[in-house]
């Protein structure tokens, strides 16, 4: 069944459900194979230049003629470079992280395209709504990669009251109880990364999807925190080494942490690798392919949803019974 709601008919898109935008995690091999399955793919351009992004999009256009989009890190050097692609390219939707996409929004929103910055506080939110962002993504502290200092639950309360615009809300999400929680807070859509990494289509090297899979609730830690850019990661010796080395010392932690996420993703190293991934990889207990991801977390959401009807029904009918016996 269509399920429309803002964020659907905002990005013409079946299901409210967004692929994060993880740097060389990213592809267009996994972000068709979740457009194809009826949510929003996105394209993670992390550290890509410009003909590495239009080679990526010419790629995905070959996989899917679903809506689309792309992830720009606004701390890379070549953002602007990056946003000229995408205008280019008539991409549908662009995803902005770390930092402030003002300066890009009016013209991006010239050429059609939706406009959607992920924040860390309900201030941002505010502002983001100023400039003319299409909807903004609420990322909490349980998320994978570069994290900020607020809980999703909160975070996600927080920036629906502050807002108008539809909130699409990130961070430890992998299931449809999480997402009826999301829901009710008032967001109107869902953002998973961890969860699609641990799929056959990602091309996440074996070694990553493994330690998803056997890693609970309590196996992230953050590193990073010391050196300015904080990151949730999946507890290894390597990660163990870096936060030691931040109390011994800081700059061979940040030497050892320069091309950290491409030796996890690309080469599985276990050794020198930073394997970038939400807390709740404790809830992710096999590899499935994207298309029943995202039918196994609608089912669930239905059966949320309906549980939380019952019970809301049930309280109903007892403070009914007890302003009877009051009168």
């Amino acid at each position: 069944m269509r399920r429309i709601n803002r964020v659907c008919q905002l990005l013409g898109i079946e299901y409210p459900i967004i692929m994060g935008g993880m740097s060389w995690a990213g592809t267009p091999k996994l972000a068709a194979a979740v457009s194809n399955a009826g949510g929003l793919g996105i394209i993670g351009s992390g550290p890509m230049k410009a003909e590495h992004l239009k080679k990526a999009i010419d790629e995905i256009k070959t996989l899917t003629d679903k809506p689309f989009g792309v992830n720009i890190i606004l701390v890379s050097p070549y953002a602007d470079e990056l946003v000229d692609v995408v205008i280019e390219e008539k991409v549908p939707v662009v995803t902005f992280g770390a930092g402030n996409p003002s300066k890009y929004t009016a013209k991006l929103k010239e050429a059609g395209i939706k406009v959607i910055p992920v924040v860390a506080s309900e201030n941002m939110a505010k502002m983001m709504e100023r400039i003319g962002a299409d909807a903004v993504i609420a990322e909490g502290m349980e998320s994978g990669g570069h994290i900020g200092e607020v809980t999703t639950i909160v975070l996600v309360n927080a920036v629906c009251r502050a807002v108008s615009i539809p909130v699409i809300a990130a961070g430890g999400i992998a299931d449809g109880r999480a997402m009826a929680a999301m829901f009710a807070l008032g967001a109107e859509g869902i953002q998973m990364g961890t969860r699609f990494i641990a799929t056959y289509e990602a091309d996440t090297h074996e070694n990553f999807k493994k330690l998803i899979i056997k890693s609970g609730i309590r196996d992230t830690v953050v590193t990073g925190a010391t050196l300015g850019h904080p990151a949730r990661v999946i507890e290894t010796k390597f990660a163990k080494k870096i936060r030691e080395l931040e109390v011994e010392n800081l700059q061979q932690a940040e030497e050892l942490l320069v091309g950290s996420l491409r030796k996890a993703v690309v080469d599985g190293n276990v050794d020198e690798g930073s394997f970038m991934a939400g807390q709740c990889v404790g809830l992710i207990s096999e590899i499935k392919h994207v298309e029943e991801v995202i039918k196994d977390i609608m089912k669930e959401f239905d059966m949320a949803v309906e549980r939380l009807n019952q019970e809301h029904a049930k309280l109903k009918n007892a403070m009914s019974e007890v302003n009877e016996y009051v009168k």
